[in-house]
């Protein structure tokens, strides 16, 4: 399956696909935390014929249920206390520039301001990486920033500005 990124200037992120049984379905990724998951018209691919907005909170939860393989902790008492902050995770795309090169050559802090906090490879949690930990295509990466920061870094590990290839 291809999952097309969609730049989407003001509002965040989109990710689309088509599923084996032909179906067109999309995430879309606000920059304020909201995502919003989209069934798109079968004639008409552009054209969404239902939208379901959901709060981080209920994002979290289906993401959860869809990769049953993995559940990391969401850090929610950290989410409360610090406002503003939040703790994600990433998939490293397997077309990513950095797969097979250390978390160091990233420089998401510097580039971005996010803290990648923790790796996910299947069923191991690396706690704080060191910068020479070598990333692989599908390792998550758990990062702990704004939704702005986050945005920037998702952008900057699937190959956008900032990326060196």
């Amino acid at each position: 399956m291809t999952m097309e990124r969609i730049a989407l200037p003001g509002v965040g992120i989109g990710w689309a696909t088509t599923t084996r049984a032909g179906q067109r379905l999309g995430v879309v990724c606000h920059l304020t935390g909201q995502r919003d998951l989209v069934v798109y018209d079968p004639d008409d691919a552009e054209r969404a014929l239902s939208t379901v907005v959901l709060d981080p909170d209920e994002a979290r939860w289906i993401a959860d249920v869809l990769d049953t393989t993995v559940t990391v902790d969401h850090l929610t008492e950290l989410e409360r206390q610090v406002d503003g902050v939040a703790a994600v995770r990433l998939r490293l795309p397997a077309g990513s520039p950095y797969v097979g090169r250390p978390l160091g050559d990233t420089r998401a802090r510097t580039r971005t301001g996010a803290s990648i906090v923790a790796v996910v490879r299947g069923d191991q949690v690396i706690a704080a990486p060191a910068p020479d930990f070598v990333l692989r295509p599908d390792d998550t990466l758990v990062a702990v920033a704004d939704q702005r920061r986050v945005a920037a870094l998702a952008d900057l590990l699937a190959g956008g500005p900032g990326a060196e290839r």
